[in-house]
């Protein structure tokens, strides 16, 4: 869990926390404000959370000892006098306005503190997030360095800095590039700031790409453009809902470009920022996870996944459609299989295509044992082919070109089933037992 993927209001938290800790209270504090960001990482409200309203219990004021200095006193004095008892019971008063004053104050104080932190969030959300995550990229480092005087950097003189441990804050860095366009190459060496571009560039070069991608350019400039994009992004180490939106927007078209390849980085980079809590387009996805598992054939995996699944992306329309599709394909139910086929929500199509003629050579090899001869116009209908020279096609390579009337018009020619079966088999066996992914991880 890296602070650049903190929200703002918990960054500021962080910081004001940080600035009221004493040396007597540093050690307790600091525990309690790590046990407070991993529960809300634990529980996936990091975004949610009200942090300004949160208030650590090793921070809030302590009455002083003055009451229990005064009974031990009294305890161990010995027996006084009358007018000694009523100076004693004098003094006792002004101890007690003297309290009550302190406490007094220390409630102003804590009313003025709490007044100041909001004045001060509401000016700060106006000032661009890159910022925000260039003042506090270091603040966990310094939550988890109790010894450290300094909130930034790595203290040489630190007994518990570990030299063999890489400090990756030390090699963050800003871009200062202004380029929109930057090709896409592999780093050999340290990045360097002239070389990449800033937050505010990165948004803008999304918004030109987009209108690239409507305008039909080529797919290999735009991926080599998203490339260079999530580059930039990631050695700056940066992970917000832009950053999920980029890595959403490159899947797409991966997708439709068949680019299976860069759809399977983007899938994986996405996992890892939903899991973070950031916010996206999270049920769609589930539901390519869910179709890109079912085309591995990766059963155990699949089991596990959609036991995870919570209430929410179960209801989503896209995630129903892949576990129906799921459902249909284990029970062997072609003909619901493939009217699913045709009405894929999103771009769930594009990925059931990369399985769909395995399916269909498994439908067509039980519609072989069940009956004696089938028109190409009955398998159009029953596999959801959108032609019939597309049907015809499929069936010839598939070795099913058995016909009982080979002059009849394509629509009209009938496979002889009992031919076609053992053909069928063995096609299967050679093309679809085994499932090869690119890109797979």
């Amino acid at each position: 869990m890296s602070s650049e993927s903190w929200p703002p209001p918990l960054k500021e938290w962080v910081a004001r926390c940080l600035g009221q800790m004493t040396d007597a209270n540093r050690a307790e504090a600091q525990a309690e404000l790590r046990e407070s960001i991993a529960n809300a990482f634990a529980e996936k409200t990091l975004w949610t959370t009200d942090w300004a309203g949160v208030q650590l219990k090793s921070l809030m004021p302590k009455a002083p000892p003055v009451l229990n200095s005064l009974k031990r006193k009294m305890n161990d004095a010995p027996p006084m006098s009358k007018k000694a008892k009523k100076a004693a019971a004098q003094k006792r008063n002004d101890a007690n306005l003297d309290f009550g004053d302190q406490a007094a104050l220390n409630r102003r104080a804590e009313r003025f503190q709490r007044e100041h932190d909001i004045e001060r969030q509401k000016s700060m959300r106006g000032q661009a997030s890159l910022q925000a995550n260039h003042q506090n990229a270091h603040l966990f480092n310094r939550i988890s360095r109790s010894d450290s005087p300094s909130a930034f950097g790595t203290n040489a003189d630190d007994p518990e800095a570990d030299p063999n441990v890489l400090d990756w804050d030390k090699y963050t860095i800003v871009g200062t590039n202004q380029e929109l366009f930057k090709d896409y190459l592999r780093l050999t060496s340290e990045p360097k700031p002239e070389t990449i571009r800033p937050y505010s560039v990165l948004q803008q070069t999304l918004i030109e790409l987009k209108k690239r991608w409507k305008e039909k350019v080529s797919y290999n400039w735009i991926c080599n453009q998203f490339k260079s994009l999530r580059q930039d992004l990631t050695v700056q180490r940066i992970k917000n809902e832009f950053t999920v939106q980029v890595y959403e927007i490159h899947a797409r078209m991966a997708l439709e470009s068949s680019d299976m390849v860069e759809y399977n980085q983007c899938q994986a980079t996405l996992k890892n920022l939903y899991d973070l809590g950031i916010p996206g387009k999270h049920e769609e996805f589930t539901a390519y996870r869910i179709l890109m598992l079912l085309h591995g054939r990766n059963k155990s995996e699949l089991n596990l996944y959609v036991g995870t699944l919570t209430p929410r992306q179960k209801r989503d329309p896209a995630v129903q459609h892949a576990l129906r599709v799921q459902r249909a394909i284990s029970m062997g139910n072609y003909h619901a299989l493939f009217e699913m086929y045709l009405n894929a929500p999103n771009m769930g199509a594009y990925i059931m295509d990369y399985f769909i003629d395995r399916e269909r050579t498994r439908a067509l090899m039980t519609m072989t044992k069940a009956y004696r001869t089938i028109t190409v116009c009955f398998i159009q209908n029953e596999l959801g082919f959108e032609t019939v020279s597309d049907t015809l096609k499929f069936v010839e390579t598939h070795g099913s070109a058995f016909f009982t009337n080979p002059n009849a018009p394509d629509r009209d020619k009938t496979v002889e089933c009992k031919s076609a079966a053992p053909q069928l088999a063995q096609v299967y066996e050679e093309k679809y037992r085994k499932v090869g992914i690119k890109g797979a991880i």
